[in-house]
């Protein structure tokens, strides 16, 4: 067995099956580069979690490819929905939240004995991998009560060599695979690898497959031999398939004679880096005490979350609190609070991104261009979760501690670590609720797999599936005539004809509307009587847009008319205008695009867009509002690019490697693409892949107005634009609210009127100084007597004293002075604002050791219907029951006597 880097194991993987020829073809297995980590049209995904994943509408018939067999290294992720690995990785030798999936595919190309013969030969050829047979286990499909026993398998197996002891049948648990509830199924083979006694965590010599840390899974050959309907009935597949898995970084570990994954060159370099950022002597788990083992275990983390965050975020996924980026926030925050227990309080896992692009950059070049973005969004996120993290301390209390539920309350929203809690809760001699705390935890769990179903779902209903794919003749006619009704659906379902005044879709064998994709939204237009001699006869329906629910099938939202039946034969008339003004605010995004990197930098990418006839929106990655000097340069760039009239020029069937490499396409963010591609061009300066309609100039479009610039969320950003008449109106618009304004303020120079609005604001904010200094005063003077008349309980002086009109803030200034004031005491300050009660309470620092803020004002609260907390020396509530207040304020100086008891 040849030692290989992880990179020679993934190239050599690749290079063999582009040599496995197909006898039909003469085709090797086509080498297909990984798709995104966001699936595409697939909502039933959250993130890309197997090979076969960019190939499942290939294998549900609804796709065709012009290879019959592929080979590819996928990117993936688990650590959300059904697949979750987050709270194991770090912790075993095994588990990651990102990993490589090497595979290959048939697509009723070649089936079990040539994918066994495939795999044996990789494994054990000492041209290849050189794996000794000795050392290699695997299984086949023990069969039930639909299946027999796969011993069309076991044969392949023995016809290579394996011996038979060394061939185990597994239940269906293991070795039955299905895409969903219904599709494609079959049995699958296991190839397991004996890592040797030495691996064992319990030392005993336990015999395959009993001991699942010494007997690891390499690779799983899945055999679609089946197709389950909706009642659980199997029939055979007319064309079985293919579908292979195997982790790079486990065969790596295997044939870089490793234990466990984080000891191979995948890793160790990542881990080296993690040692260095966060100042901590890196020294592997087993020569290491229980203190460094968990140590070591942090490392590893830091190294996997950085891998997956560096990842999720190149492909267009940013942090946020719900979905995918709400994953993606875990993972960091995890690899974050883990830097924390090494001793590192700095940011330094946007500095792990540039070691990954280090890495990695060989097989996703893409990582060269996105890695300054990527660490960008990532030191976004560790300094918030430094600001939340320290909000998160004023909020634990010894409340939070005794509950559960509170405490993850805590975890979830502020990121507080589990350890941290419980050893507070232990410094202050409290039971840790944990059985509260992991009841919450589940419940959590409960919903976020009730929000996402995995790989259980189709994304497209029955109806769509069996049906021919649609031909669209739209880039060059506005109008099909004799189009075919293949099917109507209502409500989800085929139903053979439409009456009129119902809504629904039509599906046709040839169509000139655009249906939705690429932010392009589909054309509107009609469905007319078809005649012979081409003429129109009357509206059929009325067309309000066009989807492809399956990739090829174009399905056109109608209202009848009249009524329309499945064989009916109809024109297809999309509305010119409508399509017109879509196509100049389409194009208009590309030149917007380009424009923006010009201004702002190479790091600006598409994040996601909009584009109707009215308007185009266009969000991009950037980390700062747009300056309105560079908003103008922008769009002096992009209308000298209008006038110019450059020539919107369309290549179609360009291979992809040739569109992105040699031509330098852009890839707009969550599209699908496949290995033929169209380009679309302009001048020499935008060149992006769309499937979109444009202008055959860039001078059709007129004109363009920038409308907005805003945040979309961290790390994007959002510009609005309109373009041809939508610009007129919006020109004509200005000019209305300058005229106006002018006659108001007297000028309508822009200038005079900005130095004139200014000025007014500038006086507006003096006049609120000056009134909220008068309100400071007022407040001082009517409670600075008051100090005089504190009253003295077990021997502490409490003041507490109503104010209201005060500020949060400026209570806090107030409850500053009169703590001076009393030298050693408690003050109870409460205000009613904005209708809701406002409570504050301040200990001098001498009697913190009897009595804390925090309980003071926690009581009170309680009191006004409130909830609050802080530091023992100054701490805040708030509440809702404003004739409560004088109460709580009259029972203050009881609860401070209560405290101290």
């Amino acid at each position: 067995m040849v030692n290989r880097s992880g990179s020679q194991i993934r190239e050599d993987f690749l290079r063999f099956f582009e040599g496995k020829v197909s006898l039909v073809t003469g085709a090797g297995h086509r080498r297909v580069h990984s798709a995104s980590l966001v699936p595409a049209n697939d909502p039933t995904l959250l993130f890309t979690n197997a090979g076969m994943n960019q190939f499942k509408d290939v294998f549900l018939g609804a796709e065709k490819r012009e290879y019959s067999r592929a080979t590819s290294s996928q990117k993936c992720v688990r650590a959300g929905g059904k697949h979750n690995d987050l709270e194991n990785v770090g912790f075993t030798r095994r588990h990651h939240t990102f990993f490589e999936m090497l595979g290959n595919f048939s697509f009723g190309d070649y089936f079990k004995r040539e994918a066994i013969a495939y795999a044996w030969e990789l494994l054990t050829s000492k041209e290849w991998f050189g794996i000794d047979k000795d050392k290699l286990y695997v299984t086949i499909f023990e069969g039930d009560a639909k299946v027999p026993r796969d011993d069309e398998a076991f044969g392949y197996w023995r016809e290579v060599g394996v011996p038979a002891e060394r061939i185990v049948a597994m239940s269906a648990k293991d070795n039955f695979w299905q895409m969903g509830d219904t599709g494609p199924c079959g049995p699958c083979s296991e190839i397991y690898y004996d890592l040797g006694v030495g691996a064992s965590e319990t030392g005993e010599d336990l015999p395959f497959p009993q001991d699942e840390q010494r007997y690891v899974e390499i690779w799983n050959l899945v055999f679609m031999q089946f197709d389950r309907s909706s009642d659980g009935v199997l029939t055979p597949l007319p064309k079985p398939s293919i579908d292979t898995g195997m982790g790079l970084e486990r065969i790596a570990a295997v044939l870089q004679g490793k234990v466990s994954n984080y000891e191979t060159d995948l890793f160790t370099p990542l881990i080296a880096k993690a040692a260095e950022l966060t100042g901590f002597t890196a020294i592997s788990a087993e020569e290491a005490s229980i203190s460094d083992a968990k140590n070591a275990a942090s490392l590893r983390i830091i190294s996997d979350h950085a891998r997956a965050a560096t990842f999720l975020i190149s492909d267009g996924v940013l942090p946020a609190n719900e979905g995918r980026g709400y994953v993606l926030r875990k993972i960091l925050r995890r690899g974050i609070r883990h830097g924390r227990l090494l001793g590192q309080e700095r940011p330094f896992m946007y500095e792990m991104v540039f070691a990954v692009r280090d890495e990695m950059v060989v097989a996703y070049p893409e990582l060269k261009e996105t890695a300054e973005r990527v660490s960008k969004v990532v030191l976004a996120e560790e300094e918030q979760f430094a600001r939340t993290l320290e909000l998160g301390l004023k909020q634990m209390n010894e409340e939070t501690l005794r509950s559960g539920s509170l405490a993850f309350r805590l975890y979830e929203t502020f990121g507080m670590p589990l350890d941290f809690m419980v050893d507070a809760a232990r410094d202050a001699g409290i039971d840790f609720d944990m059985a509260g705390f992991e009841a919450a935890k589940e419940e959590e769990q409960a919903r976020a797999r009730a929000s996402w179903k995995g790989g259980s779902q189709k994304s497209a209903a029955p109806v769509y599936r069996e049906l021919a794919k649609t031909e669209f003749e739209g880039y060059l006619a506005l109008r099909v005539d004799g189009a075919k009704v293949l099917a109507l659906v209502k409500d989800g379902v085929g139903v053979p004809e439409l009456k009129a005044g119902e809504l629904g879709e039509v599906v046709l064998d040839a169509t000139s509307f655009y249906a939705d994709s690429g932010g392009q939204v589909g054309d509107i237009g009609w469905l007319a009587g078809h005649k012979t001699g081409g003429a129109h006869n009357t509206v059929v329906a009325e067309v309000q847009g066009a989807t492809k629910p399956v990739q090829g099938v174009f399905a056109h939202r109608v209202m009848a008319r009249q009524t329309i039946a499945v064989g009916d034969v109809v024109d297809t008339v999309v509305d010119a205008e409508n399509r017109r003004a879509t196509e100049r605010n389409h194009t208009g995004t590309h030149l917007l695009h380009a424009a923006l990197r010009e201004v702002l930098g190479k790091h600006v990418k598409q994040a996601g867009s909009l584009v109707d006839a009215t308007r185009l929106r266009f969000d991009f990655s950037h980390f700062t509002g747009v300056a309105e000097e560079e908003l103008r340069e922008i769009e002096t760039i992009v209308n000298r690019q209008v006038l110019g009239n450059a020539k919107v020029e369309t290549m179609v069937d360009v291979p992809i490697d040739v569109a992105v490499n040699e031509l330098g396409a852009m890839a707009l963010f969550g599209e699908k693409y496949g290995d033929r591609v169209r380009v679309v061009k302009i001048g020499d300066f935008s060149t992006e892949l769309c499937g979109g309609t444009h202008t055959g100039a860039t001078g059709e479009i007129g004109l363009i107005k920038l409308v907005g610039e805003g945040s979309v969320s961290s790390g994007v950003r959002r510009v609005e634009a309109v373009s041809g008449t939508g610009a007129l109106s919006e020109f004509r618009r200005d000019f209305d609210v300058a005229r106006v304004v002018g006659q108001l303020v007297g000028s309508s120079d822009a200038d005079s009127l900005r130095a004139r609005l200014s000025s007014q604001d500038e006086e507006m904010k003096k006049l609120r100084r000056e009134l909220d200094q008068v309100r400071m005063k007022a407040a001082s003077a009517s409670v600075a007597d008051s100090a005089e008349s504190a009253v003295e309980v077990k021997g502490v002086k409490v003041l507490a004293q109503r104010v209201d009109g005060l500020d949060k803030g400026q209570m806090r200034s107030l409850v500053d002075t009169l703590r001076g004031k009393l030298g050693s005491g408690v003050v109870v300050l409460g205000a009613a604002v904005d209708g809701k009660v406002s409570l504050i309470a301040g200990v001098t620092k001498d009697l913190t050791g009897r009595v804390q803020a925090g309980k003071i004002v926690g009581l009170l609260a309680a009191q006004v219907g409130g909830k609050g907390g802080g530091r023992p020396d100054l701490a805040e509530a708030g509440g809702s029951d404003l004739g409560a207040l004088d109460g709580a304020l009259a029972h203050a100086a009881e609860v401070v006597g209560g405290l101290l008891g």
